[in-house]
């Protein structure tokens, strides 16, 4: 007999909710919150360039008064790709010898079911008398983000819903499960550097002005190291993702290139020191053969956090050890999360199943590994919400 996380797992992967398509996914969670007390309010939210999409947010509040613990993940997932290369359908939740296959499987339909199987443990037994639990959940997080967490906190907070601590269900683990929880994320920067010169023909260089020399420069100057790391995070690394010039003659001199690049940061930079260093190293070139240079950031700058490793942080990790037997290592490695949203308004960790198979052909997770999970955030929430902290 399977769980009411596992089932509500299997139900969830069935709803094949690529981003942004949410395909009743959020209907299958409120018909599970609503009989457990929860007060469940659909948001939809649009524009700034992006699609529309649907949120959920559901509070429960106690008999009495207390702290206030918010629960957070995302229930799009990734297009499957070749639907022939998977072993299993990718919607159909199957279990096979104790693993449950499908699209979101791990990345994050599994962190969403056990906090959701939780909730229902606590209801029964009462642990949810003190305090308020609250779970934010969006169909946008694999693509854009734009009208998903980041809205539906502005949101919430509108409301007047004041968080102590967050957990982000995403998968955290890396060989095990307990092994490592996300207590921050790097922060991300993306650019383009465009170079100017002039278009002319190979055998006469000297009508013409190649930007490629002054490209090949701007590679050499950006990739100086930015730091050497700090307590929690790695050195801030820049990676040239892309050198182009759009010209596909050989006999050509392009007029012009662009070099894409990304930059993942520790907390020795913000958006706005790491945007003048860029342009100090594009200002210091010894050799810019008379070409422009125009250098803009694409996209929204996400910033860097970290969540002090005491208090909150450190009584989760104190029930990780109980139930798993293992010390969790405080990780900030990987990219960015929706976890980069709640950092402005409370502590928040990410805190989930191994991700070994999530956004591959086959993604799956073992059942009984969110059990454990649902285990986890049981026994954290009645301990929180009891004030032992």
């Amino acid at each position: 007999m399977t769980s009411p996380s596992v089932s509500l797992l299997a139900d969830l992967i069935r709803r094949p909710s690529v981003t942004p398509a949410e395909e009743g996914v959020l209907d299958v969670l409120e018909a599970f919150l609503v009989p457990l007390g929860f007060t469940c309010t659909r948001l939809g939210f649009e524009g700034d360039g992006s699609y529309p999409v649907d949120n959920l947010f559901a509070t429960r509040a106690g008999h009495a008064p207390g702290p206030h613990l918010l629960f957070a993940g995302h229930t799009d997932v990734v297009a499957p790709g070749n639907l022939e290369a998977w072993t299993h359908d990718p919607f159909s939740g199957e279990i096979i010898d104790g693993i449950m296959w499908g699209r979101g499987a791990t990345d994050m339909k599994s962190g969403v079911a056990a906090f959701c199987g939780a909730m229902a443990r606590l209801v029964h037994d009462g642990g949810l008398n003190k305090g308020t639990v609250s779970l934010a959940i969006t169909n946008d997080e694999e693509a854009d983000a734009v009208n998903g967490t980041k809205k539906l906190l502005e949101w919430a907070a509108d409301q007047g819903h004041r968080f102590d601590f967050a957990i982000v269900g995403e998968p955290s683990s890396f060989e095990v499960f307990g092994d490592s929880i996300k207590i921050g994320r790097r922060g991300s920067l993306s650019g383009k550097i465009t170079v100017l010169g002039k278009q002319g023909h190979v055998a006469y260089p000297q009508r013409a002005n190649n930007p490629m020399p002054v490209l090949a420069e701007l590679v050499r100057v950006l990739y100086n190291p930015l730091d050497g790391g700090t307590e929690h995070f790695q050195p801030s690394n820049l990676e040239v993702t892309s050198i182009d010039t759009g010209n596909p003659t050989a006999n050509i001199i392009p007029g012009r290139g662009e070099l894409r690049f990304n930059v993942r940061f520790n907390e020795t930079w913000t958006g706005e020191t790491l945007k003048a260093e860029i342009k100090h190293r594009i200002a210091g070139l010894n050799d810019t053969r008379g070409c422009e240079i125009a250098f803009e950031v694409l996209g929204p700058i996400s910033r860097c956090f970290i969540s002090p490793p005491e208090g909150h942080v450190a009584h989760l990790c104190a029930v990780m050890e109980e139930i798993t037997g293992m010390v969790p290592t405080h990780s900030t490695i990987g990219g960015t999360s929706d976890a980069r949203f709640i950092a402005d308004y409370c502590p928040v960790v990410e805190c989930g199943l191994v991700g070994a198979t999530m956004h591959q052909v086959d993604e799956r997770v073992p059942v009984a590994d969110v059990d454990r999970l649902t285990d986890l955030y049981a026994v954290f929430t009645a301990r929180f919400l009891e004030g032992s902290r």
